[in-house]
Formats: structure tokens, C-alpha cells, sequence
């Protein structure tokens, strides 16, 4: 049995986005708050892999290892992200989204602490498997919680904040690695330690800005044998990608037993996906063609990023000997292609609901962009080179975000989780299957490069060919002599370009797969107000006007009121006192001071929300309703102008005698008034709990006046906002009868607006103090195109506007009533 909670009252709705705490929708400043703890998170998980990437030649050249090793530094992680993924996001349907969200912080900080102790390639490995643990909860649960706060319609704009969080961390982590690593006080290690302290601030915040509602649910079961399946297929799969053509040939027995292995385990995985009571990976999801293209076109998009992004360092490392801070810089046209592409689509898909032009537009750049990397060697221009990456960038922030938001829009809130990491299931498999195996293929195109360069320097290259290439470690290009470095970085340059090319042809099915999806226009609630709007239903059919909405707690249900529609007595023969016969369960509905309630509704439901019965109390507050026969049932009262109750009954074979007592509602009246004591009208009233959470809000009259009924009794904040006005927020006990009074009076709010002017027109972006007569700082702006400032809610008095842009102009001015408007500044060159 699941407790849920159901929609608010009426009065405490707003627009927007879905509150945690209530199902209602929330302001921006509550979604940018919530999600701050969980981008700084991201931020960490996402430096960490890409802080790491310009130091890893030289990681593995002083820890001892190859290409190889290279490859598995950065697959570990890859591998471990897969194969948690769908684990993470089916714990999201069933546990607490923030906790999970502070364990995979936590995991990741233990692991990044050790990675930066390794003495071992191994050891190095084993650490990134942990990190890409951690890692892969952060990707799946940002996804999710975001789906879970906010509609679909809105999503884009805040997908936006993900692509730049994406964008900065990617850009940052290379050059921040490289100066790490360049730093001979610092060293390589330091690239592991530096995230963890924000990690840690990370958990901090969640703690504080993360609050979100959990869904208890009873016999939760974790599908582990479903996770054992995935995982081992996946394993053996890029065990094979990773040594075929290296270890053993393509075609060869161990190429067939691993393929057939994993074919049985995936095979034995859809059997007990089938099965599971609560799947990791619910094989109905795949039915919908939306979500089994963008899952397949997922995976494509992930081996062409990850394969187009990871050996970017090897090459301007290895292929153009620049160090590993340039490397970074130089990868910069890239992420800000990205970052340029997924905020302006997701700003411009919030606007229209419009997302699969954005998707096939960046298919259609990442296959040109990886195209054309395909074409690059150690000595291209860099500008084009550049150009290239900026053109794959734009197609990925295009791709990454938007896959993820048309599966978003199109399953239930209790399939979310899984079905945002089956998305990221598929991209994180693409990307360790691309790198694994374009990893090895890259190896052997390497040295079959550096062979072949040896061979054309005659004699002299049959000595230097001796080992060269054949070993697979990564070369320390500063000790290679000269004829070898060019032949080296020509190898690398050539070599890299192959993967570019063999990356294209995945984002180039990518593209195929997207065209083929079917637009669906987004939905305008998060999961939140989704599950709010489902609860409403469940309780209220079929008779919705006479039923309360239920708000489940523990085992004892409370209700919120809903007023009966009619004077309506449930059908029967009559018995004494004009009541049924043969009912199961009757009583008295009586108020606070004992006075029979008449026309309280009174509705039976069963335990699983369906509506069983209704009755309306007659003048002596006597009801009867008849249950289907002995069992558990939860009985709901409700009478206009007191708060509604439900409680859990057992009826048995004979009839129940079951008594309810309502307590009264109590109500909120008052004026709004000036300094000079004349009514404000249309100013904003709003009533909030102990906790914050709104109750009601409401305008004034034309006389001033408020009025708010059903508050529930105790301490709550009244706070009055208008126009003109300065806003005021004030303690009040609400009586628990009757009618409380307040009055509140709003001091004149007075304003400065201007215009700051330079000798050629309006000056933009200058800055404007306000100072006090005290010489406090009473406010700052600055000036947009058209060179205006303005400054409200201001205290009367003498104040001094100081502007700066051209050498700055101080001017007085005293301010009283409603203020200044037209306080105008000039500003100029003392020449001028």
C-alpha cells in the first residue's frame, strides 16, 4: 500500500511548477534553490571525469601502463555508470530521491580520495569503478528529480542550467587538470582530491535546499537478480570489444563464446525483467516506440560523444605536443558549442513545445562535426579543427538533454526513474562500448601508422622499429628523438582521426533512429502535480462532488474538505427514525459544542480508494451508509465551514455505531490601509504556516478590506504586498472559532527612476549607487540598452545617486510621497 499525498485545497494553488511539499506548483526561486545542491553534485561528478582527462597520459606513464590501461581508466568508469544506472533510477521510484542523491556524493568522495593515492594502474581502475558508481546515481537522479519538480513544457528552461553546469565543469575540468598537473608543487594526484570538497559542500546543500515528497511503499523489493544480468552482460560484452583484435583475433572461440555469453545473459535478463514484481528495466516501457528509439538512438549518441570527446586530449597532447593545459583550452570550441546549443534549445522549447526539429538538426551537426574530425592529421589548421568541434558541440547539446525530455513526457510518475535511466542506461553502455573498443581499434591503428612511417626511413627506421609501436604504452614524447617524434605524432594524429570517422557513422544511425520519432506535444505538469491530480481521483469517483480529497498519513487518514452539492438521503425501505435498513454502519455527526451537524457528507472508500458509498446527515446529525460486507474501510465526514475528518473502521457482521465529532474552521478579516489611513485596494494578502508552506492568499476590495475562510487554527504570517507600497509580513494566531481580525497598514514605498546619459546617447550597463544620508549603500543597479535604473521601497530622506561608466558623477536628491521619476545623469570625459 502506498501513501500518498493528494492535491491541495483550491485557494493554494499557483502556477508553474509542482512544490514539493505540497504537489502544488513552485516558483522559480523555489526550483532554483532546490536545484542548486543538485547541480553543484553534477558539477563534481562531471569535473571529475573531464579534470582527469589531460592528465591521464601522464597518469599512466608514471604509474606503469599502455594504451590499454588508458582505455580501462576511462571504460572502469564508463562500465560501472552502466551498469548502476537502472539501479539508481528504480531506487528513485522507491526510496527517497534526496537520500540516494547524498550516497552517491558520498561514494563518489570515498573513491576520489583513494584515486588519488593509486600506485597502480590496477588499484587506479578499482577506484574509478567506485567513482562511476557514484557517478552514475548523480546522472540518472538529476534527471529524475528535475522530471519530478518540473513539467515537461518548463523542463527546457532549466535543461538549460543543466547544459551550462555540463559546459562549465567540461571546459574547467581539462584546464584546471592541465595547470594541476603542469604544477610541479601539485601533481596529477591533486586532480582526484580537488573535487571532493565540493562534494562535500554538495551534501551540505542538499540537506538544506532538497525537499522532496517520499513515497512510502510497503514490500519494496529490489529486482537483484535483474541488476546481476545487466551487469555481467555488459561486462563480457566490453571485455570483448576491449581485447578483440589485440589479445586473441575477431574471429576466434573466445569471440564467440563472450558474444554468445552475453547474448544468454541478456536473454535470461528479459526473462526475469518479465517476471519481476518491480523490474529494474520494465520491459513494458519499450512498447512505446518514443521510448525504444530514443533508448536505441541513446546508445548511438553515446558512442559517438564519448569516443569524440575522450581522445581529443591524446591528440593535442600526443599528435600537436602541446601540453595538458593547452589541451583543455583548445577543446574550449567544443563545450561551447555545446553549451550555446542545449541553452538556446531548451529556452526556445519552453517557448513553442516544440523538441524533435532540435533533436534531428542535432543529429544531423554531431555526423558533420565528427565527419569532419574524421579528415583532421597532426598538422591541420587549428582553426579548423576548432570549427569541427564547435559543429560536433552544437549537435550534442542539441541531442543529450532533448532525448531524455520526449521519454520524460511520455510515462506515469511511478515509472520516471526507470524510465529517465533507461535513457541514460543506453547513452553511458554507448559510450563504454565506444571507447572500449575504438580504444583497442585506435591502438592498432597506431602502431600499424608508426610502422609503416618507420619502414619509409629505410635502414635507419628498421633500428628505431625495433619495439616501437609494440608495446602499446603511451610514449613520453619529450625523450623520443627526432626522426621517430614526427613519425609518433603523425601515427596519433592519423590514428585519432580514424575514430572521429568511425564516431560519425554511430551518430549518423543516431540520426536515422530520431527522424523516425513521432512528436508529442509536452505536458504542462511535473510529476508532482501529477501524482497529486492522480490521488484526487482514486478517492473521488465516482461521485466527486460530495467527496473529500484524502491526504493519507500513517495508518490514520485525515481529509480536506469538499461541501456536499445537494441534500441527498441514501435509498432505502425505512426504519426507525426515517433511516435504511439492513445498513453496516450509522452514527451521529455532531460539532465542537456537541450540536448535531445536518447536510454533513459522510463517504465510505475502500482501502483502495474506490468509493463505496455516500450519505447526507439529516437535522439531527444521523447518517447510515452501507459497506459490501465485513472488512476495513475508511470513513470521510465533511460539513461546510469545518474541517473535514477521515478515520480507518472495521466492520464486522453485524451493524457499527460509529459517532463523528468536526471541529470548526476559523476565518481571517481585515483592512489594508495607508500611512494616511486611505484603503489600499488590490493588494496581495498571503497566509503562510509555521513551516512556510502557503495556506491562502487573496486581493483587497476597493475598500481595502480581506477576507479568508477555512484557515486552520494557530500561528501563521500574514503578508501584504502593493503596489507603491512597501511590503509588510506580520505574526497572527488564528482563534480556533469564529473570526480573527487584523488590520495592516503599508508605509509609502518611494522610488527613483532616471535615465544615465553619455555625449553619444543612453550609456548601457553603468553602474548606479544609491546612498543614505547615513552613507549606507541603499541600493544598486545597473543600466540596461536604453541607459534607465530605478530603485523602489524606499524610506523618505535625502539620498546621494552615484553613477560610473565614463568617470563617475555624484548628484543629491531628496526623496518624499512616491518618490522621483526623471532623475536624469549625465556622464562624460573631462575633455568632453
Amino acid at each position: 500500500m502506498t501513501s500518498t499525498t493528494a492535491t491541495a485545497p483550491a485557494h493554494a494553488k499557483r502556477g508553474g511548477r509542482a512544490d514539493p511539499g505540497t504537489g502544488l506548483a513552485m516558483s522559480h526561486r523555489q526550483i532554483m534553490e532546490a536545484l542548486s545542491g543538485l547541480l553543484l553534485g553534477m558539477f563534481v561528478a562531471i569535473l571529475s571525469s573531464t579534470i582527469v582527462s589531460n592528465a591521464l597520459p601522464e597518469v599512466i606513464a608514471e604509474i606503469g601502463g599502455g594504451q590499454s590501461a588508458y582505455t580501462w581508466v576511462v571504460t572502469a568508469s564508463l562500465l560501472a555508470t552502466t551498469a548502476t544506472t537502472p539501479l539508481w533510477g528504480k531506487l528513485a521510484d522507491l526510496v527517497s530521491k534526496k537520500v540516494l542523491v547524498q550516497v552517491a556524493l558520498v561514494i563518489f568522495v570515498l573513491s576520489s580520495a583513494a584515486a588519488g593515492l593509486a600506485q597502480s594502474p590496477e588499484w587506479l581502475i578499482t577506484c574509478r569503478v567506485f567513482q562511476g558508481i557514484g557517478g552514475g546515481g548523480l546522472s540518472a537522479l538529476v534527471q529524475i528529480v528535475m522530471a519530478t519538480m518540473i513539467a515537461p513544457r518548463e523542463r527546457g528552461r532549466y535543461s538549460g542550467y543543466i547544459g551550462a553546469t555540463f559546459a562549465v565543469a567540461t571546459v574547467g575540468g581539462p584546464l584546471l587538470g592541465g595547470v594541476i598537473t603542469d604544477t610541479d608543487w601539485l601533481g596529477w594526484r591533486w586532480t582526484f582530491y580537488v573535487g571532493v570538497p565540493f562534494a562535500v559542500i554538495a551534501i551540505i546543500m542538499l540537506q538544506k535546499t532538497l525537499h522532496l515528497p517520499v513515497v512510502k511503499r510497503d514490500n519494496v523489493k529490489i529486482d537483484w537478480g535483474g541488476a546481476f544480468l545487466s551487469t555481467a552482460a555488459v561486462c563480457l560484452l566490453l571485455l570483448w570489444v576491449t581485447f578483440a583484435g589485440d589479445k586473441y583475433e575477431w574471429s576466434s572461440w573466445q569471440t564467440y563464446a563472450m558474444v554468445g555469453g552475453a547474448v544468454v545473459l541478456v536473454a535470461l535478463f528479459v526473462l526475469v525483467e518479465s517476471k519481476a514484481a518491480m523490474p529494474i528495466i520494465p520491459m513494458r516501457l519499450f512498447r512505446n516506440p518514443t521510448i525504444a528509439l530514443s533508448s536505441a538512438a541513446s546508445l548511438f549518441v553515446g558512442v559517438a560523444m564519448f569516443a569524440g570527446t575522450i581522445f581529443f586530449s591524446q591528440y593535442f597532447q600526443l599528435a600537436r605536443d602541446q601540453t595538458p593545459t593547452m589541451a583543455g583550452v583548445m577543446t574550449i570550441p567544443m563545450i561551447a558549442g555545446l553549451f550555446v546549443s542545449s541553452t538556446v534549445s531548451g529556452q526556445i522549447i519552453t517557448r513553442t513545445g516544440r523538441w524533435k526539429g532540435w533533436l534531428v538538426s542535432g543529429g544531423l551537426l554531431m555526423t558533420a562535426g565528427l565527419g569532419l574530425l574524421g579528415t583532421i592529421r597532426y598538422d591541420t589548421e587549428y582553426w579548423h579543427v576548432a570549427a569541427f568541434m564547435a559543429c560536433m558541440g552544437l549537435g550534442v547539446g542539441m541531442m543529450m538533454q532533448n532525448l531524455v525530455l520526449c521519454t520524460q513526457n511520455q510515462v506515469a510518475p511511478s515509472d520516471l526513474g526507470s524510465a529517465s535511466s533507461v535513457i541514460s542506461f543506453f547513452r553511458s553502455l554507448g559510450g563504454a562500448i565506444g571507447v572500449s573498443a575504438l580504444g583497442a581499434v585506435m591502438a592498432n591503428r597506431i602502431s600499424g601508422y608508426v610502422t609503416d612511417g618507420l619502414a619509409e626511413l629505410g635502414p635507419e627506421g628498421a633500428r628505431l622499429a625495433q619495439g616501437a609501436g609494440s608495446s602499446g604504452d603511451i610514449p613520453d614524447m619529450d625523450a623520443v628523438p627526432e626522426p621517430l617524434r614526427g613519425i609518433l605524432e603523425s601515427a596519433y594524429g592519423h590514428g585519432i582521426a580514424d575514430i572521429f570517422l568511425i564516431a560519425a557513422c554511430a551518430a549518423f544511425v543516431a540520426f536515422l533512429l530520431v527522424s523516425f520519432i513521432k512528436e508529442v506535444p509536452l505536458q504542462t505538469k511535473g510529476a508532482m502535480e501529477q501524482s497529486a491530480a492522480e490521488a484526487g481521483p482514486a478517492v473521488m469517483e465516482p461521485e466527486e462532488a460530495y467527496a473529500p480529497e484524502l491526504v493519507a498519513v500513517g495508518a490514520e487518514p485525515t481529509a480536506r474538505r469538499a461541501a456536499p452539492a445537494a441534500d441527498v438521503l441514501p435509498a432505502g425501505d425505512g426504519g426507525p427514525g426515517g433511516l435504511p435498513d439492513g445498513v453496516s454502519v450509522r452514527g451521529l455527526v455532531r460539532g465542537a459544542e456537541g450540536a448535531p451537524l445536518p447536510q454533513a457528507a459522510i463517504t465510505l472508500i475502500s482501502l483502495g480508494g474506490s468509493q463505496l458509498g455516500l450519505a447526507i446527515a439529516r437535522s439531527d446529525g444521523a447518517y447510515a451508509v452501507d459497506a459490501p460486507g465485513a472488512g476495513t474501510y475508511v470513513l470521510i465526514a465533511s460539513a461546510d465551514g469545518f474541517q473535514p475528518q477521515a478515520s480507518t473502521i472495521v466492520v464486522g457482521s453485524a451493524p457499527l455505531t460509529h459517532d463523528v465529532l468536526l471541529s470548526g474552521t476559523s476565518g481571517l478579516r481585515g483592512v489594508v490601509r495607508g500611512a494616511d489611513q486611505q484603503p489600499v485596494a488590490g493588494a496581495l494578502v498571503l497566509v503562510t504556516d509555521v513551516r512556510g508552506d502557503l495556506q491562502a492568499s487573496v486581493a483587497t476590495a476597493e475598500d481595502g478590506t480581506f477576507a479568508l475562510e477555512e484557515l486552520v487554527p494557530g500561528p501563521v504570517t500574514v503578508a501584504v504586498n502593493a503596489a507603491g507600497f512597501r511590503p509588510r509580513a506580520l505574526p497572527v494566531e488564528v482563534g480556533a472559532t469564529g473570526v480573527t481580525r487584523v488590520d495592516v497598514e503599508l508605509a509609502a514605498g518611494a522610488r527613483v527612476t532616471g535615465v544615465v546619459r553619455a555625449p553619444h546617447g543612453p550609456l548601457a550597463d553603468a553602474r548606479v549607487t544609491l546612498v543614505d544620508a547615513a552613507g549606507n549603500v541603499a541600493g544598486t543597479a545597473t543600466t540596461g540598452p536604453d541607459g534607465a535604473y530605478a530603485f523602489a521601497d524606499l524610506d523618505g530622506g535625502e539620498y546621494t545617486v552615484i553613477a560610473t561608466g565614463y568617470p563617475p558623477a555624484a548628484t543629491a536628491l531628496s526623496l518624499a510621497g512616491a518618490g522621483v521619476d526623471g532623475h536624469d545623469v549625465s556622464l562624460a570625459h573631462p575633455a568632453e
